[in-house]
C-alpha cells in the first residue's frame, strides 16, 4: 500500500507545486493578478484554484493518515498566496516521505472510514485508496491543471505529468 500511495503522491505534488510556480510566474510577468489566478475557477460552484490545489494536498496526507492510523499533518489556516502554497505542497511532501512502509502493513485489508461529501465511506484500504483517495486526489489535481489552461497559461501533458515530452509553443 506504501507503493501504491506515497510515491504517487509525492510525485504529484511536485507536480502541482511545478504549476503553482508556472502560475506565479504567469502573474509576475504580467499576465494576470495573483489574485485572478488564485480564485480562478472552471465554473461557479466548482472550488478556485487555491482550494483545488489545497484539497488536492489534503487528500494524500489524509489517504496517507488514515491507511497508517497516524495523526494528519495540521497544515494550518489557508494560504493565501502562490509561495504560501508551495511551502505547503512541500511540507506534505516532506512529510508523506517519512512514512515507513511498514506503517502501512495491513492497511489494504483493514476498514477504512472517511466522510465523502455527505457520504461516510466504511471501505478496505485497498478499495478506499484505489476506488475513492487516488481518483478523488487527481481530479482535484485535473481540475487546478484544467483552471490554469483556461486561464491561458502555455501549459500542457507535460506539465501535469512530467513523463509527456511535447514541443513548447
Amino acid at each position: 500500500m506504501h507503493h501504491s500511495s506515497v510515491p504517487v503522491f509525492t510525485r504529484y505534488l511536485r507536480q502541482l507545486s511545478a504549476l503553482v510556480r508556472i502560475a506565479a510566474e504567469h502573474a509576475a510577468a504580467g499576465h494576470a493578478t495573483p489574485q485572478a489566478l488564485l480564485q480562478a475557477r472552471l465554473a461557479p460552484d466548482m472550488l478556485a484554484f487555491r482550494e483545488q490545489v489545497q484539497t488536492a494536498d489534503d487528500f494524500a496526507l489524509r489517504t496517507c493518515a488514515l491507511l497508517t492510523g497516524t495523526v494528519k499533518l495540521d497544515q494550518g489556516a489557508p494560504e493565501s498566496d502562490f509561495a504560501g502554497l508551495r511551502a505547503r505542497l512541500a511540507r506534505s511532501e516532506a512529510h508523506l516521505q517519512s512514512l515507513a512502509p511498514q506503517l502501512f502493513e495491513g492497511s489494504a485489508t483493514r476498514i477504512v472510514e472517511s466522510g465523502a461529501g455527505q457520504a461516510q465511506l466504511a471501505l478496505d484500504g485497498h478499495t478506499f485508496l484505489l476506488h475513492y483517495a487516488l481518483p478523488n486526489f487527481i481530479f482535484h489535481l485535473s481540475s487546478a491543471y484544467a483552471i490554469l489552461r483556461h486561464q491561458g497559461l502555455a501549459i500542457g501533458k507535460q506539465d501535469f505529468d512530467g513523463l509527456h515530452q511535447y514541443p513548447r509553443p
